[in-house]
């Protein structure tokens, strides 16, 4: 889940270049992150390392924790949402390694 949300830069940057599939990832990204549950704290860190690209420092800094929290944020973060895309992929929805799938 992590390798994913490392890649957001990377789709938002080819959604702006219309590419579909990009665009459902992303669409994606945001509905598992939506359903994982997250605490305020574990969505803040998301959102400011993936979203806001910032580094997990920089993060802890605007959050007021030393970066192993923020480490520890996304690393159980990532957890949750990998659970929702793991039921996806068990009853075929959402995005999966494969590709798109009925969703």
């Amino acid at each position: 889940m992590k390798l994913l949300l490392a890649d957001y830069q990377k789709f938002v940057s080819r959604k702006r270049c219309g590419d579909y599939d990009a665009a459902t990832i992303l669409i994606d990204i945001h509905k598992a992150i939506e359903l994982a549950n997250l605490t305020d704290r574990q969505r803040q860190a998301i959102e400011l390392v993936y979203f806001g690209e910032l580094t997990q420092a920089e993060a802890g800094e605007r959050m007021g924790i030393a970066k192993q929290n923020v480490e520890a944020y996304i690393s159980r973060s990532a957890e949750k949402v990998a659970d929702i895309y793991y039921y996806w992929a068990s009853h075929n929805e959402g995005y999966t390694t494969g590709g798109r799938i009925n969703g």
